[in-house]
């Protein structure tokens, strides 16, 4: 591994691969003209176009001086500061074109707003991730705004607060279990979350002697700012366009959700006694070095670093090898496609896991508690 010194990330030309997802805006706009066999487009592009460009760009291995400055940034925080209003303007200007155009067949506008879905699950919720782990208020509410447009405005406190701290534990939802096929996964987590991320909330609410009604509750951001959504796609284009908004909703959190499963199946914190376990290490998550999804996902699939530090931004991201991180075979966008076949999934991730195990855990002989999530919940 090399490393990349910090006056190459200050040009335009450094970043540009990360501004490829600014494609998938007006590749949505022909769809929308001209439906057909364009609908196939945006899944085409994000699934398999980056997974065939990952086969011929290779692997990433160079990192990025931790240490560069923040003004040397720019264009790589740019493309993440503009998403947000080109996604939502958008997403309000396909449903008012819906409603005042008759080219497209009701299944059809289905399948285009699936397709926005997966942009908006893909990139969009990609980047909120991204801004809500930033220090400025402006990017913070970027990401709630973002979250929103997908009703999953939670996603914010129960990432924060639950599974930056409890990843590998029984008390994070979205640490996929060893054999825990997707769709039971899928099926788990969305209460599962949604009730931890309030609990969280109301437990710091709590500390400060405060009752979870009072305003500072950032679930009264969140319920307001997804009624202004459900409300803007009615006033848009009428009862049809709030189904066709919900959808690309639910397409956006299966998306998100097919990346957790992935980012840490079968990945366990060792349990010390007592209810206290071991520091998130890199080996804690899914590595993956694919250079072009790394491109599309802003260095998402460098996750080991992201929990090891959880604030540095994506262009600082450092990759690792397999002495220090368990790698993935693919970028996320094949993984994400495996994921959803439960028998492939386990053929190909298993023995990943288990030779993850013999590897950094000799010592445990008994992962049963480990695979059912049954070990003491962590203090």
């Amino acid at each position: 591994m090399t490393t990349i010194p910090a006056p190459k990330f200050r040009r335009l030309s450094s970043a540009l691969p990360f501004w490829l997802s600014l494609a998938l805006l007006p590749i949505t706009w022909i769809t929308a003209v001209y439906g057909g066999w364009t609908l196939v487009l945006l899944p085409m592009t994000t699934w398999y176009l980056f997974s065939v460009l990952d086969y011929f760009t290779g692997l990433n291995l160079d990192n990025a001086d931790p240490e560069t400055a923040e003004a040397d940034l720019f264009w790589y925080r740019a493309i993440t500061l503009i998403w947000a209003p080109l996604q939502i303007g958008t997403l309000f200007a396909l449903l008012w074109y819906l409603a005042r155009t008759d080219h497209l067949a009701w299944w059809e506008e289905v399948l285009l707003m699936g397709g926005f879905g997966i942009v908006s699950g893909t990139v969009g919720i990609n980047y909120a991730h991204e801004l809500m782990h930033q220090k400025p208020k402006s990017e913070r509410w970027l990401a709630d705004i973002l979250l929103a447009s997908v009703l999953y405005s939670h996603f914010r406190s129960e990432h924060l607060l639950v599974h930056h701290r409890y990843v590998g534990t029984p008390r994070d939802p979205v640490t996929a279990r060893y054999n825990e096929q997707f769709w039971r996964f899928f099926r788990r987590v969305l209460p599962a979350c949604y009730v931890s991320a309030f609990k969280a909330e109301r437990a710091m609410l709590a500390r400060k002697g405060r009752p979870w009604t009072d305003l500072s509750n950032p679930f009264f951001r969140y319920w307001t700012l997804q009624a202004a959504f459900l409300l803007a796609a009615v006033l848009l284009a009428g009862w049809w366009g709030l189904v066709l908004f919900a959808y690309q909703a639910l397409v956006a959190i299966t998306q998100l959700e097919l990346v957790n499963y992935v980012e840490h199946y079968g990945l366990t914190r060792k349990h010390l006694g007592g209810g206290k376990y071991e520091h998130v290490l890199p080996r804690h998550s899914w590595n993956a070095a694919h250079r072009a999804s790394n491109w599309l996902l802003i260095n998402l699939q460098r996750h080991s670093d992201h929990h090891y530090k959880p604030n540095r931004r994506f262009p600082l991201l450092q990759t690792y090898d397999e002495h220090d991180a368990p790698q993935l075979p693919y970028g996320y966008p094949v993984m994400t496609m495996v994921a959803v076949v439960p028998r492939l999934w386990r053929r190909m991730m298993n023995p990943r896991v288990d030779a993850w195990r013999a590897r950094y855990y000799p010592e445990i002989e008994d992962w049963g508690p480990y695979k059912r999530g049954t070990n003491p919940m962590p203090r």
